[in-house]
């Protein structure tokens, strides 16, 4: 890998120019049956299978059977050391699955594992990536390697040997690179890379800030100048130093993934390359250093393992707060994403006595629809299988025939901005999240139509409003354009500190006591409790229009916008879910849209699992009103002209 001098933001906009390149000469060739800047990834319900000695005419049978769409191999060349070295018989494996898929107008995607590589039984083994490349290992500050054992993780079996690679090893990556060309010779659809990261995620490494090997050291020192052993206060966000490791570790990773789609690409530029990453908008993608806010430039989707806080993360056991938390995350994505994909391999249910599982998996489905982000089904907590199949079929074959509903591009209307900042989430994690989260949830509980605005949209934003949340670091060129949105009529409202350096005015709303905070820490002890004076003080700040008026109870989650040129209001409803102990939601009555119109229009109603049909208006002065059927687990609705 080529080091650029100075800013690593540099090297990541290479990084995406690379990319960029090879895409331009990636589009599917089935393209004409989605919306323009869509392809099969925006419209897959995926299945995980094993591919090792499996029959390539079941696993496309059972796929086609269960309306899966989007069929994960599970065969990874590189991240088990025996096939790193020969492919071979992998390789013949990958071929198959895809001329079967193909075969039934179905795609097939492959796992291959990142930075991590397993040796079976190297406890016997005369061979094993750690005894035959100790060089390539990361380490921590004090030299120990990053190899583990069985018991270490659960995918870990005892006598196998774990070991973590920096990708900056140049044989390693070569031979790396040589396999993900070899890979895409054979066809597949996709190339799944899993936990591209940095070892800091295993139990006694959590602080370990790694890699400190002598390829990553080197690295650091050709583009900074500093020592990473000796010039770097680990740990210490204040430090420009470590910022400028924290800004280095997402840039490698980055880079990373940018050069497997490189390398993809070079062969088959149909294929479609998409890293499996955990972190999320939290401050775990600062530590493990898999920004999926950048990796999103370079990459043609992302599938997000997306977890969290404490707990099993499971649908089951989710409270309601971690509904909408996990809805904040989403829509991130999706802002982050643009045209491309959002998969998510979220988890429903792993035994809870009190809860069905068919119940916890409707729920997780009907919340991401939602969002519009992919659905994935597994058993338990690993990615195949599924804990009720008859749901899954059921689910996925209603999601088939509604899919443009749920997945064709999304437009915004009349939306209040909200500024993701990745540079403040990355060294003040926890008083921006606090913020970010708390604004966009008091956004969803009050049915206002909201969009996420990032450095990269900013200068395309539309919108009247908008929020920057306790954000405290801009560059250069984001204060030039936050000042010019204000200049040409937009209205910022700054919560928490101002980074702007623009003063108080009537287009500059300055919140020292920022709201979004004080939302947050209310409703984590009651969902439905407001500070009446700091709601009522914020929605008169925000001076939000409505292009579409939403009344419904404060546990209903909506995301509004434009489907086909048409308005649309999806909704989940987390009235009465009890984690752990209740799955089923208390239906919701009496929810009703309003809409200025001279006209006579009808709105459409799709309940989950349910079929559509028409809703008739009821005229109130200049207004219609639409009074919508229950809500149980979710719905969407859309204006018909």
């Amino acid at each position: 890998m080529h080091f650029i001098p100075g800013n690593p933001q540099r090297y990541i906009r290479l990084a995406a120019a690379l990319f960029l390149a090879a895409h331009a000469l990636s589009s599917d060739s089935s393209s004409e049956k989605y919306p323009p800047g869509q392809n099969w990834t925006n419209y897959v319900r995926i299945a995980a299978y094993p591919l090792a000695h499996a029959d390539p005419d079941k696993i496309v049978r059972d796929a086609q059977r269960d309306h899966v769409f989007g069929i994960e191999a599970d065969n990874d060349i590189p991240g088990r050391y025996e096939s790193f070295v020969d492919p071979t018989a992998k390789l013949a494996e990958i071929r198959a699955v895809a001329e079967k898929a193909h075969a039934v107008d179905n795609r097939a995607f492959v796992y291959i594992a990142g930075t991590e590589c397993i040796t079976a039984n190297a406890d016997k083994a005369a061979h094993s990536m750690a005894k035959d490349h100790p060089d390539w290992l990361q380490r921590d500050l004090s030299g120990k390697p990053a190899v583990f054992g069985g018991g270490s993780a659960f995918w870990i079996k005892p006598g196998d040997e774990d070991v973590w690679v920096t990708p900056l090893a140049p044989e390693w990556r070569k031979i790396y690179m040589d396999r993900v060309r070899q890979i895409a010779a054979t066809g597949i659809d996709g190339i799944y890379v899993d936990i591209p990261y940095w070892m800091t995620h295993f139990e006694g490494w959590e602080n370990s800030w790694a890699s400190f090997d002598e390829f990553t050291v080197q690295a650091f020192k050709n583009e900074t100048g500093l020592d990473a052993k000796k010039d770097l206060k680990l740990g210490d966000f204040s430090d420009p130093n470590f910022r400028k490791w924290i800004d280095f570790r997402i840039s490698t990773l980055t880079d990373f993934m940018a050069d497997i789609a490189k390398n993809a690409k070079s062969v088959n530029p149909k294929i479609m390359v998409i890293p499996e990453i955990y972190p999320g908008i939290e401050e775990e993608a600062v530590r493990v250093g898999a920004d999926v806010y950048q990796m999103y430039n370079v990459v043609d989707a992302i599938a997000h393992e997306y977890e969290f806080g404490e707990g099993e993360h499971m649908a089951s056991s989710r409270s309601q707060l971690d509904w909408f938390k996990y809805m904040v995350g989403w829509s991130s994505f999706r802002s982050f994403a643009g045209s491309k994909a959002t998969w998510m391999l979220n988890y429903s249910w792993d035994g809870d006595k009190n809860v069905p599982p068919s119940e916890a998996m409707q729920n997780l489905f009907a919340a991401e629809l939602t969002a519009g982000v992919n659905v994935w089904d597994a058993a338990g907590h690993v990615m195949s299988g599924s804990n009720d199949i008859a749901t899954r079929r059921r689910v996925y074959s209603w999601i088939a025939a509604h899919e443009r509903t749920f997945y064709a591009p999304r437009t915004a209307m009349n939306p209040v901005g909200v500024y993701f900042s990745p540079a403040t989430r990355n060294y003040f994690t926890k008083d921006f999240l606090s913020s970010y989260q708390g604004v966009i949830i008091f956004l969803l509980q009050h049915h206002l139509e909201y969009q996420v605005v990032t450095p990269r949209t900013l200068n395309e934003f539309r919108g009247e409003t908008l929020v920057l949340p306790d954000v405290r670091m801009l560059a250069d060129d984001e204060k030039r354009s936050l000042a010019t949105y204000a200049e040409h009529g937009g209205k910022l409202v700054i919560t928490g500190s101002n980074a702007t350096d623009l003063k108080a005015s009537e287009k500059v709303a300055l919140l020292p006591d920022c709201p979004g905070k004080a939302h947050l820490a209310a409703i984590s002890k009651d969902m439905l409790a407001a500070d009446g004076d700091t709601e009522h003080t914020f929605l008169s700040v925000l001076q939000a229009k409505h292009t579409l008026e939403v009344d419904a109870p404060p546990l209903v989650a909506t995301q509004i916008a434009t489907v086909g040129g048409k308005p649309h209001v999806f909704f989940f409803n987390s009235s009465g879910l009890v984690p752990k102990k209740n799955a089923r939601q208390t239906p919701v009555s009496n929810i009703q849209l309003r809409m200025e119109s001279a006209d006579s229009p009808r709105v459409m109603f799709l309940p989950f699992l349910g079929e559509p049909q028409s809703i008739a208006g009821q005229r109130a002065g200049n207004a219609l009103v639409f009074t919508l059927p229950n809500i149980d687990k979710g719905a969407v609705a859309w204006i018909e002209p």
